[in-house]
């Protein structure tokens, strides 16, 4: 596919989405809310977003603490209609792991889990089923050398792959997906990789590329160039085609014509639109993966739906993010400036995947 120019038919749909977009900020109702269950990590991945330690000096927070939270939010919200999803760290270092998701489960949310399936065996995850999960994520960053290589452990693929074949095999009705982190150790064997899951028996599989926060600012080589980051979306572009899979790129970056081809709707950053989260320190933010000038408040002073209502202003209203390469884009009012996520502490843009795609010769 070329990056540019964008037929007219997207160009009428990116406007049509922009209108839509802009009546959800105005709303901004919450969908989904992350809960940093811990920050306590059994890997040391190169790429981590957090820069997690194996022990982490920060203690979970206690589940009553969060339910607390959970129960002033209910009045304002549809329980059933807002996912709570547990992260962390790794959330099953947390021994009450299926006990925080009944307790969630018995106030009437659907949650789910993003895991390294380091822990998860066939028991643990019945125990949690049972429990009421709804969904679960299993993180695949290729073969066992470069698996292994990005999370810093000779167990992690095996255990890894143990665990998405105990859920792809299960007669559970949980979503479930594999998230590939896509780079320079594992871009060469996506496609023996893409294989190795639809043998397996997954049905669903996200990929997203490196950005350069955390861990990942120092691994700069763990980043796609300008042809393979191409690349990556004309095979994500052709498994949907092929449909043996369902392929998606992540939630992130404006990617011009590439837009619905890889994905199924138009980019739209919903951090602190429809996304909120509560970090183990009790912090008020949206993505767990933004910077700490992006938190809004703490639940161990304020009263969440509060600061969701009142604050947030630096999310709904993306004027200031309009500067540097996004100042003269003639895009901006479809990307906003891309994902919070990839603002630096004083807002500026580390990463712009129009840009990085247009950097391609045969962009165009």
């Amino acid at each position: 596919m070329k990056v540019t120019p964008i037929p007219f038919k997207k160009r009428l749909g990116l406007e049509l989405f922009s209108l839509w977009r802009d009546s959800i900020v105005r709303q901004h109702p919450l969908q989904y809310l992350f809960w940093e269950c811990t920050l306590r990590c059994n890997l040391s991945c190169v790429h981590c977003g957090s820069d997690c330690r194996k022990i982490s000096q920060s203690p979970d927070m206690p589940l009553a603490d969060f339910i607390k939270t959970i129960q002033t939010i209910m009045p304002s919200v549809e329980p059933n209609k807002t996912m709570i999803v547990l992260t962390g760290g790794e959330p099953l270092m947390r021994n009450d792991l299926a006990q925080c998701g009944q307790a969630l489960y018995d106030l009437g949310f659907p949650w789910g889990m993003v895991t390294n399936g380091l822990l998860l065996n066939k028991k643990r995850f019945i125990a949690l089923e049972q429990a009421g999960l709804r969904s679960i994520t299993v993180s695949l960053d290729g073969f066992e050398e470069a698996h292994n290589h990005m999370r810093g452990s000779c167990e992690s693929f095996k255990n890894a792959l143990n665990a998405i074949q105990i859920i792809a095999q299960s007669d559970s009705d949980v979503i479930f997906d594999v998230v590939t982190c896509v780079n320079q150790w594992n871009f060469n064997e996506l496609v023996k990789l893409k294989e190795l899951l639809i043998e397996t028996g997954v049905k669903a599989w996200r990929l997203f590329t490196v950005f350069p926060i955390g861990r990942a600012a120092d691994n700069k080589d763990l980043q796609l160039d300008a042809v393979q980051f191409k690349q990556l979306f004309d095979f994500i572009h052709d498994m949907r085609k092929e449909g043996r899979i369902k392929a998606d790129y992540g939630c992130e970056g404006f990617l011009g014509n590439y837009e619905t081809e890889v994905r199924d709707s138009f980019f739209f950053c919903r951090a602190g639109i429809t996304v909120g989260s509560v970090l183990a320190d009790g912090s008020i933010s949206a993505c767990p993966n933004l910077r700490s000038n992006f938190i809004q408040g703490n639940i161990y002073k304020d009263n969440f739906m509060d600061i969701w209502n009142n604050r947030y202003q630096a999310f709904r209203n993306r004027s200031w993010a309009k500067q540097g390469d996004c100042a003269a884009c003639k895009y901006y009012k479809y990307c906003k400036g891309n994902g919070m996520h990839l603002r630096s502490e004083n807002g500026n843009l580390l990463f712009c995947h129009f840009n990085r795609l247009k950097e391609d010769p045969h962009a165009f």
